[in-house]
């Protein structure tokens, strides 16, 4: 049984690659041609675009995984049933339900690691990539023009004779704090930059001034920081347990949860059903491998939208325990009582 277990899983493993690579370079294109678009809007260098990609391969794993395993397995288990490989090994003595127990754990091992990215990796990318478009985002909003009187960073204004990408160099900066007192500074450098979510210029090698009716205040720096506080750029980055502890109170982020819950199954519900029509005898039976990949993916993808819509945990529960008893019932009916 070793060497069944062991020749078995290696015939999954290459099928496996072999649908898995072509649909993630598919789906890798589309998520690439997704974060290109952001281009139009803001600026990106090629590094950046491949950040936000890496951001993104929790996403692609998780969506091409599942399609993957049920393409796989649909394929293994037809062309040993085609090759009368499974018969051979039914003549040995070995029962169809003890090879599907094979398959079973490769399902369970695929289901666990669907549940760590969709409920660990996923939040903590997704969010990554938000935060670093709202900080390019922000960037672009912030466009100062060198030679160009008038333009304001927060409550200041503030005027610049040179800059290079994000640095400065000459800049003068004035606000009125209260009626009769006014701050000027001036400096050779500055610098954009972000510091927990909010955007600041960091000033270099310059002078402050504070001017009021009674006196007139001079202050030399060697590093100022000025915040821009009334750009709400900051963006909240959660921890794993307080994302989802959002779905409590949020119903969009449960119907999340709910989605990415039963993707992550998909592997375990799926096998017996799959199983139940692939593995045939072809001397009397037909190999409908390809339409079995197709209407089982089509059936499980209908309920994930369903969930991911207008999903309960009860419709959750209910469609699982569902599709777990037909299949089993299917795969005794139709295979178990001949295999």
């Amino acid at each position: 049984m070793v060497n069944v277990r062991r020749y078995l899983s290696s015939n999954f493993t290459k099928s496996f690659l072999t649908i898995f690579l072509p649909i993630y370079f598919i789906v890798s294109l589309v998520f690439l041609i997704q974060i290109s678009s952001l281009t139009a809007k803001i600026n990106l260098t090629f590094y950046e675009l491949l950040k936000l990609y890496v951001l993104s391969l929790p996403e692609i794993v998780f969506y091409t995984l599942p399609i993957s395993f049920i393409a796989a397995l649909s394929n293994i288990l037809g062309r040993l049933s085609q090759d009368n490989e499974l018969i051979a090994l039914h003549a040995l003595g070995i029962r169809a339900r003890s090879i599907m127990k094979i398959f079973f754990l490769l399902a369970l091992l695929f289901s666990l690691l669907l549940l760590a990215i969709s409920f660990i990796t996923m939040p903590l990318g997704v969010q990554a990539y938000n935060a670093f478009k709202s900080d390019k985002r922000a960037e672009a909003s912030f466009n100062l023009i060198p030679g160009k009187i008038g333009q304001k960073f927060g409550d200041f204004y503030i005027y610049i004779k040179e800059k290079n990408d994000n640095s400065f160099h000459n800049l003068v900066i004035y606000n009125q704090t209260s009626e009769g007192e006014e701050q000027f500074f001036s400096s050779q450098k500055g610098e954009l930059l972000h510091e927990e979510g909010t955007m600041l210029l960091k000033l270099s090698d310059g002078y402050g001034y504070t001017y009021t009716q009674e006196k007139l205040q001079e202050a030399q720096y060697k590093e100022l920081k000025v915040y821009d506080k009334n750009r709400d750029e900051s963006f909240a980055f959660y921890t794993i347990t307080s994302y989802w502890a959002q779905a409590l109170t949020d119903p969009k982020r449960m119907r999340k949860a709910l989605f990415n819950l039963f993707i992550s199954l998909i592997p375990l519900l799926s096998v017996y059903l799959i199983a139940a029509f692939t593995v045939i005898n072809p001397r009397y039976q037909k190999n409908h491998t390809m339409l079995t990949t197709f209407v089982v993916i089509l059936l499980l993808y209908l309920i994930a939208s369903v969930l991911q819509k207008n999903g309960t945990l009860l419709f959750l529960v209910g469609a699982s325990a569902v599709l777990w008893a037909v299949g089993s019932w299917l795969f005794k009916k139709r295979v178990s009582r001949y295999f």
